[in-house]
């Protein structure tokens, strides 16, 4: 397979992975995170950084927004390793404020498989 054709198929890849980590965000889908993740995941926001164990049950828990979208995604593959970086929107339930936030996920091909090895988001109340 040429260059080309396996940037594209992994721009694919990276794209639906992408989708299914928002899509499991809003959700709480910690299943579905278990499979995004490397078992070496690491997770920053302001404030705080999570293993992967901490985020799994951090995440388990009722989000505490709605209508979780992103914009502006740019996926960076950089041999094994992919960027992705993004910006996010959400309404709170609390408020009903939107708010808006910034997201890069590292990604890297571990023996075939795109993992999420490190994500980090610059959102408010996060």
């Amino acid at each position: 397979m040429s260059d080309t054709m396996q940037s594209a198929e992994d721009l694919a890849i990276l794209e639906q992975l992408n989708l299914d980590y928002v899509r499991a965000d809003q959700a709480s889908d910690a299943k579905r995170f278990s499979e995004l993740l490397a078992e070496d995941f690491v997770v920053q926001t302001p404030g705080i950084t999570r293993n992967r164990a901490e985020f799994l049950e951090f995440i388990a828990q009722p989000r505490p927004f709605k209508d979780l979208a992103v914009h502006d995604v740019k996926i960076r593959i950089l041999s094994d390793v992919a960027l992705i970086h993004g910006r996010s929107t959400y309404t709170m339930l609390a408020d009903g404020v939107e708010q808006e936030a910034l997201y890069t996920d590292a990604y890297q091909k571990r023996d075939g498989t795109w993992v999420c090895v490190s994500a980090c988001a610059i959102a408010p109340g996060t």
